[in-house]
């Protein structure tokens, strides 16, 4: 019998009790390591090196999102959703999602889930594909088709020194400097038109260019301060992050 690891990811009481009766009924070497009711929990949990097999997540919590913690947090584990509302979906298995439970449900209804997880548990490594390793058929962009009130313009992707996510919308800043307001709302999709190889999410907010990269210094407990061409401001590593980010830039 193998041993799972599990956080919990829910900001109600009742919810986490039953959940955690749920698991007491499974027939699994079975510990829950953490329980979270916030967003800031939870991003905490892992940038102090917390590692599970399993994240059962709620999606609306007391602070926020739960989104916001896979978009700031380089995730490996997969995750069993559970929500009241049905209109998170595609967001959860963009998100590692491999469940999605609708409140109120069942432990049969649980149980079925719990069996999905392990089915992909069980899984030969070479089946899954890593989020880092980019597909042989997949093609990115070489540039972007920048749309102002006048006219539409080209912003060709080696020019760019970083992508910055901020209050809903994203900018492409050029390694001279100068920023060009992306008409796509979300870094993710960003990082879906872009090579692996060449750019790194190093957090929440910013995606940057390993070409603009000039140098780097410890910055904090487990962060790095990163300079890059035509910025006098450092871009700061995600603790989260930092570990494949080094591993990342040297390849």
């Amino acid at each position: 019998m193998m041993h799972i690891d599990i956080l919990i990811i829910e900001d109600e009481l009742p919810a986490r009790r039953k959940l955690l009766r749920y698991l007491g009924q499974l027939q699994d070497d079975i510990q829950v390591l953490a329980e979270c009711a916030t967003v800031d929990e939870a991003i905490s949990f892992f940038e102090d090196g917390g590692k599970v097999d399993l994240i059962i997540s709620d999606i609306s919590l007391q602070d926020g999102n739960a989104f916001d913690i896979y978009q700031e947090i380089a995730l490996k584990s997969p995750i069993i959703f559970t929500t009241a509302y049905n209109t998170f979906m595609l967001e959860a298995f963009e998100s590692n999602g491999i469940d999605y439970l609708l409140k109120p449900f069942t432990f049969d209804r649980f149980e079925k889930a719990w069996r999905k997880f392990l089915l992909f548990r069980n899984q030969p490594p070479n089946i899954l594909t890593s989020p880092t390793e980019p597909s042989s058929s997949q093609v990115y962009k070489n540039r972007f088709i920048i749309n102002t009130a006048k006219d539409s313009y080209f912003l060709e992707v080696d020019s760019i020194a970083y992508f910055l996510a901020e209050e809903g919308i994203v900018r492409a800043i050029e390694m001279n400097g100068k920023s060009h307001l992306m008409g796509i709302s979300t870094l993710k999709e960003i990082e879906e038109n872009v090579s692996p190889t060449q750019f790194f999410r190093i957090n929440r907010s910013e995606l940057v260019h390993k070409k603009a990269i000039v140098r780097m210094e410890r910055y904090g407990k487990n962060n790095l301060a990163i300079q890059v061409s035509g910025q006098d401001k450092k871009l700061i590593t995600s603790q989260s992050a930092t570990a494949d980010f080094r591993a990342w830039v040297q390849k």
